[in-house]
Protein backbone atom coordinates (compact mmCIF):
# COMPACT_ATOMS: atom_id res chain seq x y z
CA UNK A 1 0.00 0.00 0.00
CA UNK A 2 1.42 3.39 -0.95
CA UNK A 3 1.77 6.18 1.58
CA UNK A 4 -1.41 8.07 2.46
CA UNK A 5 -1.39 11.83 2.08
CA UNK A 6 -2.07 13.81 5.27
CA UNK A 7 -2.41 17.58 4.82
CA UNK A 8 -1.43 19.91 7.66
CA UNK A 9 -1.85 23.58 8.51
CA UNK A 10 -1.13 25.54 11.67
CA UNK A 11 -4.13 27.79 11.05
CA UNK A 12 -7.11 26.80 13.22
CA UNK A 13 -10.36 28.44 12.13
CA UNK A 14 -13.69 27.59 10.56
CA UNK A 15 -12.45 28.80 7.19
CA UNK A 16 -9.32 26.66 7.56
CA UNK A 17 -11.48 23.55 8.01
CA UNK A 18 -13.12 24.30 4.66
CA UNK A 19 -9.75 24.86 3.01
CA UNK A 20 -8.44 21.55 4.34
CA UNK A 21 -11.56 19.77 3.08
CA UNK A 22 -10.95 21.24 -0.38
CA UNK A 23 -7.31 20.12 -0.29
CA UNK A 24 -8.46 16.51 -0.32
CA UNK A 25 -9.68 17.00 -3.88
CA UNK A 26 -12.91 15.08 -3.37
CA UNK A 27 -16.38 16.57 -2.93
CA UNK A 28 -18.64 14.38 -0.84
CA UNK A 29 -21.99 13.86 -2.54
CA UNK A 30 -25.60 13.10 -1.70
CA UNK A 31 -26.80 13.49 1.87
CA UNK A 32 -23.73 14.17 4.00
CA UNK A 33 -23.37 13.24 7.68
CA UNK A 34 -20.89 15.41 9.57
CA UNK A 35 -19.74 13.52 12.67
CA UNK A 36 -18.59 15.81 15.47
CA UNK A 37 -18.35 15.54 19.26
CA UNK A 38 -21.11 17.63 20.80
CA UNK A 39 -19.32 17.88 24.16
CA UNK A 40 -20.58 16.62 27.51
CA UNK A 41 -22.26 19.20 29.74
CA UNK A 42 -19.55 20.84 31.87
CA UNK A 43 -16.71 20.07 29.44
CA UNK A 44 -14.65 23.16 28.63
CA UNK A 45 -12.51 21.76 25.81
CA UNK A 46 -14.81 20.58 23.02
CA UNK A 47 -14.70 22.31 19.64
CA UNK A 48 -17.93 24.30 19.34
CA UNK A 49 -20.36 25.22 16.54
CA UNK A 50 -18.54 28.44 15.64
CA UNK A 51 -15.75 26.35 14.09
CA UNK A 52 -18.16 24.10 12.20
CA UNK A 53 -20.43 26.71 10.64
CA UNK A 54 -18.36 27.34 7.46
CA UNK A 55 -17.93 23.63 6.63
CA UNK A 56 -21.60 22.84 7.28
CA UNK A 57 -22.65 25.70 5.04
CA UNK A 58 -20.19 24.59 2.37
CA UNK A 59 -21.19 20.90 2.38
CA UNK A 60 -24.85 21.41 3.38
CA UNK A 61 -24.24 18.55 5.80
CA UNK A 62 -26.17 17.35 8.84
CA UNK A 63 -24.54 17.18 12.28
CA UNK A 64 -24.79 13.58 13.54
CA UNK A 65 -24.30 12.14 17.00
CA UNK A 66 -25.34 9.08 19.03
CA UNK A 67 -26.42 8.59 22.62
CA UNK A 68 -23.86 7.57 25.24
CA UNK A 69 -23.57 4.33 27.20
CA UNK A 70 -22.71 6.19 30.41
CA UNK A 71 -25.03 8.36 32.49
CA UNK A 72 -24.99 12.05 31.63
CA UNK A 73 -26.71 14.64 29.51
CA UNK A 74 -26.29 12.69 26.28
CA UNK A 75 -27.59 9.31 27.40
CA UNK A 76 -31.10 9.54 25.93
CA UNK A 77 -32.88 11.39 23.14
CA UNK A 78 -34.64 13.98 25.29
CA UNK A 79 -31.59 15.03 27.31
CA UNK A 80 -29.32 14.89 24.27
CA UNK A 81 -31.68 17.15 22.32
CA UNK A 82 -31.60 19.68 25.15
CA UNK A 83 -27.80 19.60 25.29
CA UNK A 84 -27.63 20.14 21.54
CA UNK A 85 -29.70 23.26 22.05
CA UNK A 86 -27.65 24.51 25.01
CA UNK A 87 -24.37 23.99 23.17
CA UNK A 88 -25.65 25.81 20.11
CA UNK A 89 -25.66 22.91 17.65
CA UNK A 90 -29.41 22.91 16.98
CA UNK A 91 -29.44 26.70 16.68
CA UNK A 92 -27.12 26.67 13.68
CA UNK A 93 -27.53 23.26 12.04
CA UNK A 94 -29.75 20.32 11.30
CA UNK A 95 -28.94 17.77 14.00
CA UNK A 96 -29.61 14.03 13.92
CA UNK A 97 -29.26 11.71 16.92
CA UNK A 98 -28.73 8.64 14.76
CA UNK A 99 -29.87 6.00 17.26
CA UNK A 100 -33.05 7.94 18.07
CA UNK A 101 -35.10 5.09 16.60
CA UNK A 102 -32.95 2.11 17.44
CA UNK A 103 -30.04 0.10 16.16
CA UNK A 104 -28.65 -1.00 12.82
CA UNK A 105 -26.28 -3.97 12.82
CA UNK A 106 -23.19 -3.84 10.62
CA UNK A 107 -21.18 -6.98 9.92
CA UNK A 108 -17.41 -7.12 10.54
CA UNK A 109 -16.38 -10.30 8.70
CA UNK A 110 -12.67 -10.06 9.53
CA UNK A 111 -12.87 -8.48 12.99
CA UNK A 112 -10.10 -9.20 15.46
CA UNK A 113 -12.47 -9.31 18.43
CA UNK A 114 -16.02 -8.40 17.37
CA UNK A 115 -17.82 -9.49 14.21
CA UNK A 116 -20.63 -6.95 14.35
CA UNK A 117 -21.18 -3.32 15.24
CA UNK A 118 -24.34 -1.54 16.36
CA UNK A 119 -24.96 1.94 14.98
CA UNK A 120 -28.05 4.12 14.80
CA UNK A 121 -30.63 3.22 12.15
CA UNK A 122 -30.37 6.78 10.77
CA UNK A 123 -26.86 6.04 9.48
CA UNK A 124 -28.60 4.43 6.51
CA UNK A 125 -30.03 7.84 5.57
CA UNK A 126 -26.63 9.18 4.50
CA UNK A 127 -24.61 8.76 1.32
CA UNK A 128 -21.35 10.27 2.61
CA UNK A 129 -19.65 11.13 5.90
CA UNK A 130 -17.24 13.85 6.96
CA UNK A 131 -15.59 12.88 10.24
CA UNK A 132 -14.35 15.95 12.13
CA UNK A 133 -12.43 14.83 15.20
CA UNK A 134 -11.11 16.86 18.08
CA UNK A 135 -7.74 15.20 18.74
CA UNK A 136 -7.15 14.92 22.49
CA UNK A 137 -6.57 12.38 25.24
CA UNK A 138 -9.10 9.82 26.41
CA UNK A 139 -9.60 8.18 29.83
CA UNK A 140 -9.95 4.67 28.38
CA UNK A 141 -8.56 4.73 24.84
CA UNK A 142 -5.51 6.86 25.64
CA UNK A 143 -6.34 9.30 22.87
CA UNK A 144 -9.31 10.20 20.74
CA UNK A 145 -9.10 10.98 17.03
CA UNK A 146 -10.63 9.72 13.81
CA UNK A 147 -10.61 6.05 14.83
CA UNK A 148 -12.40 6.83 18.08
CA UNK A 149 -14.97 8.94 16.22
CA UNK A 150 -15.60 6.12 13.75
CA UNK A 151 -15.97 3.48 16.47
CA UNK A 152 -17.36 4.72 19.77
CA UNK A 153 -18.54 7.97 18.17
CA UNK A 154 -20.70 6.35 15.49
CA UNK A 155 -21.91 3.48 17.67
CA UNK A 156 -25.39 3.54 19.17
CA UNK A 157 -25.84 3.41 22.95
CA UNK A 158 -26.00 -0.39 22.69
CA UNK A 159 -23.05 -0.39 20.30
CA UNK A 160 -20.90 1.67 22.66
CA UNK A 161 -21.49 -0.93 25.39
CA UNK A 162 -20.66 -3.72 22.94
CA UNK A 163 -17.35 -2.10 21.92
CA UNK A 164 -16.30 -1.25 25.48
CA UNK A 165 -17.15 -4.82 26.53
CA UNK A 166 -15.23 -6.29 23.56
CA UNK A 167 -18.35 -8.10 22.43
CA UNK A 168 -19.26 -9.62 25.80
CA UNK A 169 -22.35 -7.50 26.46
CA UNK A 170 -24.75 -5.04 24.84
CA UNK A 171 -25.96 -3.74 28.23
CA UNK A 172 -24.77 -0.23 29.19
CA UNK A 173 -25.71 -0.91 32.83
CA UNK A 174 -23.53 -4.04 32.95
CA UNK A 175 -20.45 -3.21 30.91
CA UNK A 176 -18.73 -0.71 33.23
CA UNK A 177 -18.26 -3.29 36.00
CA UNK A 178 -17.18 -6.01 33.56
CA UNK A 179 -14.59 -4.38 31.33
CA UNK A 180 -12.31 -6.64 29.26
CA UNK A 181 -8.53 -6.76 28.99
CA UNK A 182 -7.41 -3.39 27.58
CA UNK A 183 -6.05 -4.53 24.22
CA UNK A 184 -9.29 -6.37 23.43
CA UNK A 185 -11.19 -3.11 23.94
CA UNK A 186 -8.75 -1.24 21.69
CA UNK A 187 -8.98 -3.94 19.02
CA UNK A 188 -12.78 -3.78 19.25
CA UNK A 189 -12.54 -0.05 18.50
CA UNK A 190 -10.45 -0.81 15.42
CA UNK A 191 -12.97 -3.46 14.34
CA UNK A 192 -15.90 -1.09 14.75
CA UNK A 193 -14.09 1.70 12.90
CA UNK A 194 -13.53 -0.63 9.96
CA UNK A 195 -17.28 -1.25 9.64
CA UNK A 196 -18.03 2.46 9.13
CA UNK A 197 -15.28 2.84 6.51
CA UNK A 198 -16.58 -0.28 4.78
CA UNK A 199 -20.10 1.12 4.73
CA UNK A 200 -19.16 4.43 3.10
CA UNK A 201 -16.28 3.11 0.98
CA UNK A 202 -14.70 6.11 -0.80
CA UNK A 203 -17.39 8.52 0.38
CA UNK A 204 -15.79 9.36 3.72
CA UNK A 205 -13.19 12.00 4.62
CA UNK A 206 -11.36 12.92 7.83
CA UNK A 207 -10.35 16.15 9.52
CA UNK A 208 -8.55 16.22 12.90
CA UNK A 209 -8.33 19.43 14.93
CA UNK A 210 -5.36 19.63 17.31
CA UNK A 211 -6.65 22.31 19.66
CA UNK A 212 -7.55 22.37 23.38
CA UNK A 213 -5.63 19.12 23.85
CA UNK A 214 -6.36 17.83 27.33
CA UNK A 215 -5.56 14.31 28.51
CA UNK A 216 -9.33 13.96 28.92
CA UNK A 217 -11.99 13.49 26.26
CA UNK A 218 -14.87 15.82 25.42
CA UNK A 219 -17.10 13.15 27.00
CA UNK A 220 -15.75 14.10 30.44
CA UNK A 221 -18.01 16.49 32.36
CA UNK A 222 -15.02 17.24 34.59
CA UNK A 223 -11.89 17.42 32.43
CA UNK A 224 -8.35 18.64 32.89
CA UNK A 225 -7.47 21.84 31.09
CA UNK A 226 -5.32 21.45 27.95
CA UNK A 227 -1.70 20.50 28.58
CA UNK A 228 -0.46 21.12 25.02
CA UNK A 229 -0.37 24.26 22.92
CA UNK A 230 -2.56 24.17 19.83
CA UNK A 231 -0.83 22.52 16.84
CA UNK A 232 -3.14 22.79 13.83
CA UNK A 233 -5.58 20.98 11.54
CA UNK A 234 -4.98 17.80 9.54
CA UNK A 235 -7.00 16.30 6.70
CA UNK A 236 -6.83 12.92 4.95
CA UNK A 237 -8.81 10.22 3.20
CA UNK A 238 -7.20 7.74 5.63
CA UNK A 239 -8.31 7.58 9.29
CA UNK A 240 -5.31 5.51 10.38
CA UNK A 241 -2.74 7.79 8.77
CA UNK A 242 -4.32 10.95 10.19
CA UNK A 243 -4.31 9.61 13.76
CA UNK A 244 -0.72 8.37 13.42
CA UNK A 245 0.31 11.79 12.10
CA UNK A 246 -1.31 13.51 15.10
CA UNK A 247 0.49 11.23 17.56
CA UNK A 248 3.79 11.86 15.77
CA UNK A 249 3.26 15.64 15.82
CA UNK A 250 2.86 15.45 19.60
CA UNK A 251 5.94 13.23 19.98
CA UNK A 252 8.03 15.52 17.79
CA UNK A 253 6.93 18.76 19.43
CA UNK A 254 8.99 20.76 21.91
CA UNK A 255 5.96 21.37 24.10
CA UNK A 256 6.75 20.79 27.76
CA UNK A 257 3.25 19.35 28.26
CA UNK A 258 3.76 16.49 25.83
CA UNK A 259 5.09 14.07 28.46
CA UNK A 260 1.88 14.40 30.46
CA UNK A 261 -0.19 13.85 27.33
CA UNK A 262 1.86 10.87 26.17
CA UNK A 263 1.69 9.32 29.63
CA UNK A 264 -2.08 9.14 29.17
CA UNK A 265 -1.66 7.61 25.70
CA UNK A 266 0.99 5.11 26.76
CA UNK A 267 -0.59 4.09 30.07
CA UNK A 268 -3.69 3.00 28.12
CA UNK A 269 -1.60 1.41 25.33
CA UNK A 270 -3.44 3.83 23.07
CA UNK A 271 -1.36 3.38 19.94
CA UNK A 272 -2.45 -0.26 19.82
CA UNK A 273 -5.71 0.95 18.28
CA UNK A 274 -3.70 2.37 15.36
CA UNK A 275 -1.67 -0.85 15.10
CA UNK A 276 -4.79 -3.02 15.10
CA UNK A 277 -6.49 -0.83 12.50
CA UNK A 278 -3.38 -0.98 10.32
CA UNK A 279 -3.48 -4.80 10.46
CA UNK A 280 -7.14 -4.73 9.41
CA UNK A 281 -6.03 -2.84 6.33
CA UNK A 282 -8.65 -0.09 5.93
CA UNK A 283 -5.83 2.45 5.90
CA UNK A 284 -2.13 2.57 6.66
CA UNK A 285 0.32 3.95 9.21
CA UNK A 286 2.60 4.93 6.32
CA UNK A 287 1.89 8.55 5.46
CA UNK A 288 3.29 11.65 3.85
CA UNK A 289 2.70 14.83 5.83
CA UNK A 290 2.11 17.75 3.47
CA UNK A 291 2.44 21.15 5.14
CA UNK A 292 0.28 23.52 3.11
CA UNK A 293 1.72 26.54 4.96
CA UNK A 294 5.10 26.10 3.28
Amino acid sequence: MEKSKVYFTKEISGESIVNMYKRLGKELSGKIAVKIHSGEEGNQNYIGPEYMKPIIEYTKGTIVECNTAYDGDRTNNEDHDKLMERHGWSKHFNVDIMDREGDLELEIPNGKVINKNYVGTHLDNYDSMLVISHFKGHPMGGFGGALKQLSIGCASRKGKAYIHGAGTTEDPDYVWSHLPEQDRFLESMADAASSIVDKFKDNILFINIMKNMSVDCDCCAVAEDPCLKDIGILASTDPIAIDKACIDLVKNSNDEGKEHFLERVNSRHGEHTIEAANELGFGTIDYELINIDE
